[in-house]
């Protein structure tokens, strides 16, 4: 039996709004530590090891991952292309069926409602795979008051990720040597208790991993304890995902560096965006304008000397060197490889630019702390 977490300390008391995914019974029985909520479900945040010995881990070896809260919106029916081409400024026109796509969705103002996965099932058959944000109900409004021909819910999908060097050695011991073949951001098809399960080369790290899509929650404690007996000889360990490495990879987090003040623009996802858009999507005016207009901040990295930091829990403001405010850090981290802390953040042009010296405002420094911009991923 799965033993009880104590997460009084936390502030987080469950109850039937905080969804369990398959695989919380198993994160409890092997010593998870704490929980954030993403789509109203249970994330994993913190196991035995420190985050700085997990993410030497998970640079060596292997680790499991209960990331079910990343929720599927599935999308079906004879419209079902030409309604997730209307969500995307991202052309769609050359995916193929077993492709996975980043894209921006935005709003009526050119705002990030969400910056999901696509997986194309057939032309008729999508999954929007989430960040945390109420996508299925947005999907629901522009389906329904616009009269697409889709039918959209959430179906009973939980991924499962599997992440480090050692993710492919181990999955294709329980799955076959096809696994190796899998491309980055491709998915197939595994078989698991005489049901059909989707594989995607993929994963919220930049190690080489893999997201399994399980399909039947029934089914999510036998698939985990049958990675983790095969996982054993691989040093396997359960994880979540490491800020150090997020942060490192320039991956960026709805809610934090994501929502709906920022527009893909200002956020990397301008390669999705091009400025002779054929298609027709939500936000495509107000889109346009911002590209005629230009972008006033983007997403930087940030790096800086301090002892180091403590955790980024509200945004920490950005100075120009004459104590200008020209953004903000928005997650922050020391890195035991960079040997310095480093973060990511909204930064004002022209201040964004590669090499700019940066003034920091952090609790409990006694004075503003120097720092750089960087590009990203940190080198």
């Amino acid at each position: 039996m799965a033993k009880e977490v104590n997460l009084k300390q936390d502030g987080l008391n469950f109850s039937r709004r905080l969804r369990r995914t398959p695989f919380t019974s198993s994160v409890e029985k092997y010593g998870v530590k704490g929980f954030s909520v993403v789509n109203h479900a249970l994330l994993p945040k913190a196991f035995s090891r420190s985050i700085e010995e997990d993410y030497w881990h998970l640079r060596s070896a292997v680790q499991i991952w209960d990331v079910g809260v990343q929720r599927q919106v599935e999308i079906m029916g004879p419209d079902a292309s030409k309604f997730v081409q209307y969500m995307t400024p991202r052309s769609l026109e050359k995916m193929k069926v077993g492709n996975c796509y980043y894209i921006p969705l935005i709003d009526e103002n050119g705002g990030m409602v969400n910056d999901p996965v696509l997986l194309k099932h057939s032309e008729t058959h999508y999954w929007l795979s989430i960040a945390d944000s109420d996508v299925l109900l947005w999907a629901k409004g522009l389906a329904v008051g616009l009269k697409f021909n889709v039918s959209i819910k959430e179906p009973d999908v939980w991924p499962l990720a599997i992440q480090g060097p050692l993710a492919k050695d181990l999955l294709s011991e329980v799955f076959g040597d096809f696994i190796n073949d899998i491309k980055f951001f491709k998915f197939s098809k595994i078989q698991f208790e005489g049901s059909t399960q989707i594989i995607a080369r993929s994963g919220y790290s930049k190690q080489d991993g893999f997201e399994i899509y399980l399909q039947g929650f029934d089914l999510g404690e036998r698939l985990w304890e049958l990675l983790w007996k095969k996982g054993e000889k691989y040093n396997i360990a359960p994880g979540c995902p490491n800020l150090i490495d997020r942060i490192e990879a320039g991956l960026l987090s709805y809610g934090n560096e994501i929502t709906l003040d920022t527009s893909p623009l200002e956020v990397g996802m301008e390669k999705f965006c091009n400025p002779d858009f054929l298609h027709d999507f939500v936000g495509k005016t107000a889109l346009r304008k911002l590209q005629e207009k230009g972008v006033t901040r983007k997403i930087k990295g940030i790096i800086f000397d301090i002892p180091p930091c403590p955790p980024c829990t509200q945004p920490w403001s950005i100075y120009s060197e004459n104590k200008i405010k020209m953004g903000q850090i928005t997650s922050a981290v020391f890195s035991p490889r960079i040997k310095k802390n480093i973060g990511l953040g909204l930064v004002d042009e022209p201040l964004w630019k590669n090499g700019s010296t940066v003034l920091i405002e952090i609790p409990m420094a006694k004075s503003l702390v120097k720092g750089m911009v960087s590009n990203l991923p940190f080198q």
